[in-house]
């Protein structure tokens, strides 16, 4: 069996100290993985059903071959690691801005140990999503003005609970505008949110996008005996 509880590292950043620890939880017999910017949770391998939605969702709303995909927020990796599962890929880029967030992933401290820093169709960038979507050149030094088929963001836990301040203005109708200049024709916005959707958020993305919906994803908590959680992918498309 497992340690009952281990951290695996601790390192201070720019928005305050972040924690990848382990824990063994008996009831269930299995090790879980969290990420914890000071005390407050942002991720476990306990709960990733919404995470890969985000991808598969976002991903299957999209035509054609060789896509190019942007995924903003690395976490614990399920997002990227299911766009990268998507036969039609051929490029990923992972942008986040923590550098010991990226550290775990290449030195294979997650559960999903070095799957993404090993493929080659996959570049993790640290960068600061948010400044880089109001930027000119985008989110592709070599590449300025760059665009993708889908960009898909898990990092905030709503647009009205921010991890930090650094994203208050991307939450808006010229925030998500700014956004589209980096989609191709026919490419699709992903936006994952902890809670139900709501109409506000789906109203808010029709001021930017041409088409936009809510995809509930509803999953069972294990841990208060398999009660339902519903969470939600919201879907933009420039046409």
């Amino acid at each position: 069996m497992s340690r009952l509880f281990e951290e695996l590292d601790y390192a201070p950043t720019p928005i305050g100290a972040i924690s990848l620890r382990r824990r063994h939880i008996l009831s269930l017999e299995t090790d879980v993985f969290e990420i914890l910017l000071g005390e407050e949770h942002l991720m476990s391998s306990l709960f990733t059903a919404s995470e890969i939605a985000l991808a598969e969702k976002g991903l299957a709303a999209l035509t054609g071959d060789r896509l190019d995909v942007l995924v903003g927020g690395l976490g614990l990796g399920y997002t990227a690691r299911a766009v990268l599962q998507d036969k039609r890929l051929q490029a990923l880029d992972v942008v986040d801005l923590l550098e010991p967030v990226i550290r775990w992933h290449r030195e294979g401290l997650v559960p999903i140990k070095t799957a993404l820093a090993d493929d080659p169709r996959c570049r993790l960038v640290q960068g600061d999503f948010f400044a880089l979507t109001a930027s000119q050149e985008g989110f592709d030094r070599e590449q300025p003005g760059r665009r993708y088929d889908a960009v898909l963001i898990d990092i905030d836990h709503t647009p009205e609970r921010l991890l930090h301040g650094g994203s208050k203005g991307f939450y808006t109708p010229e925030g998500f505008t700014s956004l589209k200049r980096f989609l191709k024709p026919g490419g699709i916005m992903g936006l994952w949110s902890d809670e139900a959707p709501d109409d506000t958020i789906t109203d808010l993305l029709a001021g930017s996008f041409d088409e936009t919906w809510a995809e509930p994803v509803v999953f069972q908590n294990p841990l208060q005996d398999g009660r339902e959680v519903t969470q939600a992918v919201y879907l933009g498309r420039k046409t």
